[in-house]
């Protein structure tokens, strides 16, 4: 999902986030490597330096209090989806799992505030994005569930790919279809 080093991920805390670190490979992460930084990026803790993309953490979670954790990924299919510019329409009611349709945000320079801006902005209304020519993503109120959206918008993504790939124009479902199927995610799992 995240290979090497690509992609990164924070959780809130008392003060800003804990953020993965810029450059070290995940395989060698411990739990000491990760940064609690403030919302303007000051470190308040750790030994590295916080990930480049340290300003669209800070700015999701000032958005957006519910979230818990945003999971920042450069996974196969939704970063080909994303280098197309298109987000991942209504063909499957999975997207409700995102909150509808995934868009995919303006492009902007990795690590910048105007990507910062460009993802909050497309996050509006939904929990997951893709990044134009960059990758996606997904929020949680926890870790696990935003780890888990942003496996399911890449296998969304790839579903998505596949229909495409074969010359076919998915089926959009509508906004009955749509409201139908979040209801029955209403008591889903439970």
């Amino acid at each position: 999902m995240m290979p090497s080093k690509s992609g990164n991920l924070s959780v809130r805390c008392d003060g800003g986030f804990l953020v993965t670190p810029a450059g070290l490979p995940y395989a060698d992460l411990t739990e000491a490597d990760l940064v609690q930084v403030d919302t303007a990026g000051a470190v308040l803790r750790g030994h590295r330096r916080p990930s480049s993309e340290w300003r669209l953490h800070a700015a999701v979670h000032a958005a957006r209090p519910e979230v818990g954790a945003v999971v920042h990924t450069h996974s196969p299919r939704a970063t080909a989806l994303s280098c197309a510019r298109r987000g991942i329409p209504p063909f499957h009611y999975m997207v409700l799992m995102a909150g509808g349709e995934v868009r995919c945000a303006e492009h902007a320079t990795f690590g910048t505030e105007a990507l910062a801006r460009n993802c909050v902005v497309a996050l509006e209304g939904r929990r997951a994005v893709l990044l134009a020519n960059h990758g996606v993503v997904a929020t949680g109120a926890t870790l696990a569930a935003a780890l888990t959206l942003a496996f399911e918008v890449d296998n969304l993504a790839g579903q998505y790919l596949d229909l495409l790939a074969a010359g076919l124009q998915p089926v959009l479902l509508n906004d009955r279809e749509l409201a139908e199927a979040a209801a029955q995610f209403a008591d889903y799992g439970r």
